[in-house]
């Protein structure tokens, strides 16, 4: 939708009309009025995280259980029943690194896939640009993000205390990058799979299930060197393992990475951004009839 004011000035009068249009071209992304709509940005920001952990007993607490639990399973049944490499890393530290990042991805591609589904009430009676309510759910998970990158913070320096070979590197500084690669990247795929949604109700079922192979075909709980050769082109194609590998290399000082395998990963957000944006922008004039 687009939004024209009116102004018509005489000689005593001001009077301003709000018009709503339908957009006629499909590429009109108007990015410029989601810029606008920023407070309301914030608001469910808000929303999102308080309703959370609203009426739960820990509250935010599992915003450190969560990522902790994990790393301990991974480190029982991938580190000490099957014996997975870990790069001469500390186990659980290994393990934290990867999970942190995937938590965040994963949370934001399977948030951001139910926006027409969950928000269909709201988006039949009031406007605003529909983009509003995914770009919210990407921010309020970098809250959940930067609790649980602190926690990796402090384990960190308890094993660099105790002596281990880890060791921050100059790829720490791409560590904002990373956390807009992985932004974009869940943001595009959501929307996309969002879209398709309104009419294939199957696709979301299959979301979860689709997110947990993904993570095993990304080195979450392996290193890209324990992968055999003959299987590496998964891992090389797949846009989150420098992403991951880039962040172990910067903070831990063990990773495989380039900046042309960081380049592949922003080309491939921007064209999955971009494919999604479109999508997204086209389904919203009729989903209401679908959904």
């Amino acid at each position: 939708m687009r939004e024209k004011i009116i102004e018509e000035i005489d000689q005593d009068t001001v009077r301003w009309d709000l018009v709503i249009e339908a957009r006629k071209k499909w590429w009109d992304l108007q990015l410029r009025e989601v810029w606008h709509y920023r407070d309301l940005i914030a608001m469910f920001v808000r929303r999102d995280f308080v309703s959370r952990y609203k009426q739960t007993i820990l509250g935010p607490l599992w915003l450190i259980i969560q990522p902790i639990m994990t790393s301990l399973v991974f480190t029982v049944i991938f580190g000490n029943i099957a014996a997975l490499p870990t790069d001469g890393l500390p186990q659980i530290l290994f393990y934290l690194s990867g999970t942190v990042l995937w938590h965040y991805f994963s949370n934001c591609l399977t948030g951001t896939s139910n926006t027409f589904i969950q928000n269909a009430g709201i988006f039949g009676k009031v406007y605003f640009p529909r983009l509003v309510t995914p770009i919210s759910l990407v921010i309020s998970n970098l809250i959940t993000l930067s609790i649980q990158f602190s926690l990796f913070m402090v384990f960190m320096i308890y094993y660099f205390v105790r002596g281990a070979d880890v060791h921050l590197t100059p790829w720490a500084l791409a560590f904002p990058l990373l956390i807009i690669l992985l932004a974009g990247l869940g943001l595009g795929f959501g929307i996309i799979i969002s879209s398709l949604t309104t009419k294939y109700r199957d696709l979301n079922y299959l979301v979860g299930f689709g997110v947990s192979l993904w993570m095993y075909a990304t080195p979450v709980i392996y290193p890209v060197s324990a992968i055999p050769e003959k299987w590496r082109w998964v891992a090389d194609i797949n846009p989150i393992t420098p992403i991951v590998e880039t962040f172990r290399l910067g903070f831990l000082g063990a990773g495989d990475t380039s900046w042309l395998r960081l380049a592949y990963s922003g080309g491939f957000m921007l064209v999955v951004m971009f494919i999604g944006v479109l999508i997204f922008n086209r389904v919203e004039k009729t989903f209401i009839d679908t959904v």
